[in-house]
């Protein structure tokens, strides 16, 4: 079956979140006084570490941050609310993701985001990417009581754009709650790759690989002409 709509994960897929990280780190750094008594690179350094490309909860990331510089008069909730409110700003999408989503839309193609978190964190995350005006409809796990790799949610994603799974495509970047999910309930996946999957050395069992997002356009375009 030719591909007719595409479903999108968020972090690690449209969203360089790594890339992302860093300037709002810093940004965070200089506007939080009570941070000042550490050097900037040592903050940094420590909240990338500890934010292990996304994969442990902010809460736990500050906890640990203010216990391991010793950081008097601040507390985690604090930093917390603010990575909430501020994240946004910093956001910085994959290179060629406009372009080819741009592309992928005028050849027809149908588009849904399908991202586990807070519902309005990440709807603002989505929205500062400059993309939605090509999407079809965004589903977040909170807003919808459903999360990745619950077979449920992508049911739903399809029935909004009104294809069976074997007309649809899933782009994510996490092999169990993206790939394998998607692909027993009979959808092809591109699996994008990231740094941390690929220095574990981790087998994903796509349909397909990208590193960048122009490969995409080409694996849609072979699939079609079946």
């Amino acid at each position: 079956m030719a591909i007719q709509a595409i479903l999108f994960d968020l972090d690690g897929t449209l969203l360089d979140r790594d890339a992302s990280l860093v300037p709002f780190a810093r940004d965070q750094y200089d506007r939080f006084p009570q941070l000042q008594g550490v050097s900037q690179d040592a903050f940094v350094g420590k909240f990338v570490t500890l934010d292990c490309h996304g994969n442990v909860w902010k809460d736990k990331v500050y906890q640990q941050l203010l216990e391991d510089f010793g950081i008097q008069g601040l507390t985690w909730q604090a930093l917390l609310d603010d990575y909430l409110a501020s994240f946004q700003r910093h956001c910085i999408g994959f290179p060629n993701m406009k372009s080819v989503l741009a592309e992928l839309k005028d050849s027809g193609i149908r588009m849904v985001l399908v991202s586990n978190g807070y519902g309005q964190f990440q709807y603002d995350n989505f929205m500062a990417l400059g993309v939605s005006h090509l999407f079809d409809a965004v589903l977040i796990s909170e807003w919808e009581g459903l999360r990745k790799p619950d077979p449920a949610i992508f049911k739903l994603a399809l029935s909004k754009l009104g294809v069976e799974a074997g007309e649809a495509l899933f782009v994510g970047d996490h092999p169990d709650h993206d790939i394998r999910a998607s692909r027993e309930l009979g959808m092809r996946a591109v699996w994008k790759q990231n740094d941390a999957q690929v220095e574990l050395g981790t087998v994903v069992e796509a349909d397909a690989s990208i590193e960048d997002f122009t490969e995409l356009l080409d694996h849609v375009r072979e699939w079609n002409k079946q």
